[in-house]
């Protein structure tokens, strides 16, 4: 019987069990190994550092986790159950037992299509996060694929780095009022979008339906995401429209025992929210759980 067993092995689910581990309490790591901090070429707003990649950070919280006594395992929790006050959740066709849940699986970002590429959006020219990166793009050139309100926000905002925004659009529509505010704010709408392909190392190609090409250094999608909490839903955890998890100011859900944090909570993708979310958590279970003096 685990005090715990962290699904997810990202940021939050991996600083959850380095406190959980210095706690002394027994923790439990399943990790699927599809965190989106994987995807990050370098993060320059994470503290401390003036620059870490998202694989080298991946690297550090696990090796810390681990020297606190977590154990990391690779799988994916295909079911969540509870029996009484004991959750089940099954892996890789075993079952664990733990007191309590914290989930930590995150989001899918959704991408275009890019010509000769595989769909997991590998090339670091695809951006998701202008609040992490756009600093890097001041005075580039810069993309963004969206509907023209989801598009259009996230052009507004990098416009905050560069004069050199365009947006490719997906949709059909006619929203003047946001064309109004494109316009004012000087972001280019280039036409609806056809086609992305690499064009080299550091810029990608946007065709659009006239056959225009435009050359960008960083392309933002806009195109939504899926945020992974269907064993929280499943087990009737409250959620919001999009997906995202309710929780309260100690990152409970609304089923007992069951926690949340990172991305599968919020929409604010930040490494340090991440790692609040974590923090918070891991001391309340261990405050639930029965003492344990030396």
């Amino acid at each position: 019987m685990l005090d715990c067993l962290v699904i997810g092995g990202g940021p939050a689910g991996l600083l959850a069990a380095v406190y959980l581990g210095r706690y002394r309490r027994s923790v439990q790591v399943i990790d699927a190994g599809e965190s989106r901090a994987a995807k990050i070429p370098e993060s320059h707003n994470y503290p401390g550092f003036f620059g870490i990649a998202g694989p080298e950070l991946l690297r550090r919280l696990t090796a810390q986790a681990r020297q606190y006594g977590a154990e990391l395992v690779s799988g994916r929790v295909t079911s969540l159950r509870k029996e009484g006050d004991t959750f089940v959740a099954s892996s890789s066709g075993s079952g664990v037992n733990a007191r309590f849940i914290l989930l930590a699986t995150g989001l899918v970002d959704q991408c275009p299509t890019i010509e000769g590429q595989p769909a997991d959006c590998p090339s670091e020219v695809i951006r998701f996060c202008p609040i992490c990166d756009g600093y890097e793009a001041i005075d580039h050139r810069v993309g963004v694929v969206g509907d023209i309100k989801a598009g259009g926000k996230k052009a507004l905002f990098l416009r905050t780095y560069t004069k050199d925004v365009s947006l490719f659009l997906t949709d059909e529509t006619e929203d003047v009022d946001w064309q109004e505010k494109l316009a004012k704010a000087n972001v280019r709408i280039a036409g609806n979008l056809k086609q992305v392909r690499q064009t080299t190392e550091n810029t990608i190609t946007v065709v659009t339906q006239l056959g225009e090409t435009h050359e960008v250094d960083a392309l933002y999608p806009a195109l939504g995401c899926i945020v992974r909490s269907d064993l929280a839903t499943g087990l009737g955890a409250s959620s919001t429209e999009n997906g995202n998890l309710e929780v309260d100011g100690h990152q409970r859900t609304t089923i007992g025992g069951l926690y949340a944090a990172g991305d599968v909570v919020t929409d604010l993708h930040q490494l340090s929210v991440a790692f609040g979310h974590a923090a918070i958590a891991a001391t309340d279970i261990h405050n639930r759980l029965p003492p344990n003096p030396r």
